[in-house]
């Protein structure tokens, strides 16, 4: 780039001398190179950041100049105040609290009365029948039901600790994919600036050779063509960003309307985990597998308490009776209860319990399915992306810029027309910001994956 960016500021020497010979010919600035050029002011003016954010001095753009936001500080705030975590955390806590209640016994009854005279509590003296009455009783289910309605609450807790995990890092995630497309969003933006600068200076050029006769009225036009490519480009990248920005600020809680500083730069992760390992760190740590096992547990734990509903529960009475004259009266009593209906209530209620096992088996099976192909498109995604930067960096770019400055060489001595040069200088821009393309998916696509794998494989 540094001698592409000398070949171009001789260039513009070059034009201005050709713009002084023409009356009236405009004299472009100096360029200062593909990668330095200025960025031109884009961006509307944003209020003040909130708490919570880091601020500054904002630059013209509305932007802080001083500070830029790191992901690592909203992944934070994330955390710490995203809705759907809280939510999550609160379902969990009542879940967890249906267990001491599943293990405890049923309430026991207090009933008490009297037999004698319409008055209350009055009896008939002398009436060996008339008394005065207080009963006791206490249920039993038979042994063994508490402890299974306390197993299958302890694993629907379980389970939802495990949904709780997952709403938690697929926030993370969703930050992370939101924070690449923002930085890649911004960093277009930059480019794309820099590069309509550039296209106007060569616009400059253009027309000044076009009005000293060295020059052609079609490379003027084909100049201002793609510097009108450039803005709307600009158009479209800008909202791509204020839809990533608002994207953040939904998953920080706050108003999308929010401003936020300029991402900091994103460097490519160290990436060598294989496929297989992969596959293994998913089924080891994926938490809707983890939420799923619980689900078949608790499941079977239904079952077995479908099947012991065919034994009788106990209940146990102590009564009391006041007799007056009398001597008071002591009574216990125990019933159970007998499934005489057993054909359409225990049995079907073995069957239901039955099918939901079942289909919590289906259901961890569907999600193992989701998991292997989710690690294998976002494995594919991450390796394509890596082995386009790499094909930028290392191959297109410096070769497209060799091309460039050969064309620029041989324009100056008119041995190659200026559409020649501008179709090398636009394939160099484009492939830069291709470049951050590939760098922002293959972010995301680690981003992605990491949910499941339960490892940070990004940056």
């Amino acid at each position: 780039m540094n001698s592409l960016r000398g070949s171009f500021s001789w260039l513009l020497a070059g034009a201005m001398v050709l713009g002084a010979t023409s009356a009236g010919a405009q004299t472009p600035p100096n360029g200062s190179g593909i990668v330095d050029a200025p960025v031109a002011n884009s961006r509307a003016a944003a209020p003040s950041v909130p708490a919570g954010v880091p601020s500054g001095p904002t630059a013209k753009d509305g932007t802080p100049a001083s500070q830029e936001i790191t992901l690592q500080k909203l992944v934070a705030i994330a955390l710490e105040r995203n809705p759907a975590i809280k939510s999550a955390a609160e379902r969990f806590q009542a879940q967890r609290a249906r267990a001491p209640q599943a293990r405890a016994l049923p309430d026991p009854m207090v009933s008490g009365g009297w037999m004698g005279n319409i008055t209350p509590f009055s009896v008939q003296k002398g009436d060996p029948s008339s008394y005065r009455g207080l009963t006791v009783s206490q249920a039993f289910p038979f042994p063994g039901k508490l402890g299974l309605r306390g197993k299958i609450a302890d694993r629907e807790a379980e389970a939802g600790h495990w949904e709780y995990e997952q709403t938690r890092r697929q926030v993370v995630a969703d930050v992370k994919t939101a924070y690449y497309a923002y930085f890649y969003d911004s960093k277009a933006i930059e480019i794309t600036g820099k590069n309509k600068d550039l296209l106007q200076k060569l616009e400059s050029i253009a027309e000044a050779r076009y009005r000293v006769g060295k020059g052609i009225q079609q490379d003027v036009l084909r100049a201002q063509v793609e510097v009108a490519r450039i803005d709307q480009k600009l158009i479209v990248l800008e909202q791509e960003e204020d839809a990533a920005r608002a994207r953040l600020n939904t998953l920080l809680y706050r108003d999308p309307e929010s401003p936020l500083p300029l991402p900091a730069p994103v460097n490519a992760a160290d990436f060598h985990e294989s496929l297989e390992d992969l596959y293994a760190m998913a089924h080891a740590n994926d938490p809707g597998l983890e939420r799923d096992k619980r689900r078949i547990e608790s499941n079977q734990y239904t079952v077995d308490l479908a099947q012991k509903a065919y034994k009788p529960d106990f209940d146990v009475a102590y009564s009391y009776e006041q007799r007056p004259d009398m001597q008071d009266m002591h009574g216990v009593m125990v019933g159970i209860n007998i499934p005489v209906f057993f054909r359409s209530k225990q049995r079907e209620g073995v069957i239901e319990a039955s099918h939901g096992l079942n289909a919590a088996r289906r259901e961890f099976d569907d999600r193992l399915t989701e998991v292997n192909f989710e690690i294998k498109q976002q494995y594919l995604a991450a390796t394509a992306a890596r082995n386009l930067m790499n094909l930028y960096s290392k191959a297109i770019v410096p070769q497209s810029s060799l091309a460039l400055e050969s064309s620029m060489s041989a324009y100056e001595v008119g041995k190659v027309d200026f559409l020649s040069m501008l179709d090398n200088f636009i394939y160099v821009l484009d492939y830069e910001v291709n470049y951050y393309q590939e760098l922002s998916n293959f972010e995301t696509a680690l981003a992605r994956m990491e949910p499941l794998v339960n490892t940070d494989l990004t940056e």
